[in-house]
């Protein structure tokens, strides 16, 4: 399945590391330098068009990627859940 992170990208729901609120994700200087060397590194997308929220950490074939998005992580985590419970009533396991 599939996660909507905002401005028409998608990731796979299974290759979701975590879900981070930036805001108080970033008061630690060990997130704040991870995220710098990951922008160093190439592997930050920013998919945010307004004020970012939230960061989204995949692990994909060649290593990681960040996703930096706009939609808070609440916003992300319901449409995840609502992702599985989709599923759940397809299967009929509802």
């Amino acid at each position: 399945m599939y996660l909507h992170v905002g401005n028409n990208t998608i990731i796979r729901k299974d290759s979701i590391i975590g879900i981070f609120d930036l805001d108080n994700s970033t008061v630690s200087v060990r997130t704040r330098e991870f995220l710098a060397n990951a922008e160093k590194s190439g592997i930050v997308v920013n998919v945010s068009a307004e004020l970012p929220k939230s960061f989204v950490v995949c692990r994909e074939k060649s290593g990681f990627k960040i996703y930096i998005c706009q939609l808070s992580p609440v916003t992300l985590i319901k449409r995840a859940s609502q992702i599985n419970l989709n599923q759940a009533e397809l299967s009929g396991k509802s």
